[in-house]
């Protein structure tokens, strides 16, 4: 399975939703929780091309985006190919 990454805070809407819809495909992932700030919050931002929001997923080091990114990515029928690396 492939290599997931997600960003988060604490009661985030959003991120329980892109956390959900991971776990609904038995994706397993590693979450940085930020949202106290710190060094993550700016490895984030870098990563992210600047992007401040969360969650901010990576597959396998490609940034995917927020929440409505991947679950575009999801209903256009290419999540399940990332994952699968």
């Amino acid at each position: 399975m492939a290599t997931i990454e997600i960003y988060t805070k604490a009661f985030c809407p959003y991120c329980t939703r892109a956390k959900r819809l991971l776990d609904g495909k038995d994706a397993s992932y590693t979450e940085h929780d930020i949202t106290m700030g710190g060094p993550r919050r700016a490895e984030m931002i870098e990563r992210a091309q600047g992007r401040t929001t969360v969650p901010q997923v990576f597959i396998e080091g490609q940034h995917i985006g927020g929440s409505d990114d991947l679950a575009a990515l999801d209903r256009e029928g290419g999540l399940d190919s990332l994952l699968a690396k």
